[in-house]
């Protein structure tokens, strides 16, 4: 450990504190810091501040410019910050867009009934604030089957015969009305995308050239057979993900160099 010439940072930022633990150079070799996970009366971020801490007894170079990442050879931190906007519903403002004929898989869900026999149940509220429907629809053929519509191989290599293609014109006004509404985060589902995504590659293309922030194809984010399950995971993805790259994001300001040369 005396050997070592860089900081290592391993963090776990919980609820209620923050956790810091650092390889540093020289003896005794580690050092550990417990700060409050909020405390805005005197720091902004407390895995930030606790790794302020810790180099500031090794260096005096940090100061209101920021931290300097230089002595800093990668930071690995866990946090709630997911975990908690998804559960205080904070995440991004987003939309479903699926199949035709499924708008409402995802509200339906797969029945699962913690209490079977319970007359009231509560469904958890939805993430998504719209839902725009694609005339898309994709048939798996069975080996050595001859088709008259037009066949995308999958990435399986099954083959899939295409009974309706994504009008693109069709859905660019409907997706340019999301951003109007302040909606920038899309989930997009299509029934067998899983093992033939070129209709989703399609709508992902058109949805970046609009502009939107995030964009969550359920054929990059899960690819597996049970549309629902499927569903809910894209989902979460476009409702978290825009709230967990804006906290790294504020995080990586307090460093001079923005972790550019720092494994984050």
């Amino acid at each position: 450990m005396s050997n070592k010439t860089r900081f290592r940072f391993s963090i776990d930022r919980g609820g209620t504190f923050t956790d810091v633990y650092a390889e540093v150079p020289g003896e005794p070799g580690f050092k550990v810091v417990k700060l409050l996970s909020e405390d805005p009366a005197n720091y902004d971020d407390a895995p930030r501040e606790g790794i302020r801490r810790i180099l500031s007894e090794y260096s005096k170079n940090n100061d209101d410019k920021g931290i300097d990442a230089s002595q800093i050879e990668w930071i690995r931190m866990g946090t709630t910050v997911a975990t908690n906007a998804l559960l205080e519903r904070k995440g991004a403002r987003c939309a479903l867009v699926i199949s035709k004929g499924f708008g409402d898989v995802l509200q339906i869900g797969n029945q699962d009934r913690p209490h079977i026999f319970d007359l009231k149940i509560k469904k958890p509220q939805l993430l998504y604030q719209e839902v725009i429907e694609v005339d898309e629809r994709l048939r798996l053929l069975r080996p050595a089957e001859d088709a008259e519509e037009e066949v995308l191989v999958g990435v399986t290599g099954e083959y899939f015969a295409v009974l309706a293609e994504p009008d693109l014109e069709v859905l660019r006004p409907q997706l340019a009305e999301l951003l109007e509404h302040g909606i920038t985060s899309i989930a997009v589902v299509f029934l067998h995308a899983y093992a033939c995504p070129q209709h989703e590659q399609a709508v992902g293309k058109l949805a970046e050239k609009l502009g939107f922030d995030q964009i969550s194809l359920s054929s990059e984010v899960i690819p597996m057979v049970k549309l629902v399950s499927r569903g809910d995971t894209t989902m979460v993805d476009s409702y978290l993900t825009p709230h967990i790259r804006s906290y790294l994001e504020s995080f990586k300001k307090g460093f001079r160099d923005g972790l550019a040369e720092t494994q984050l």
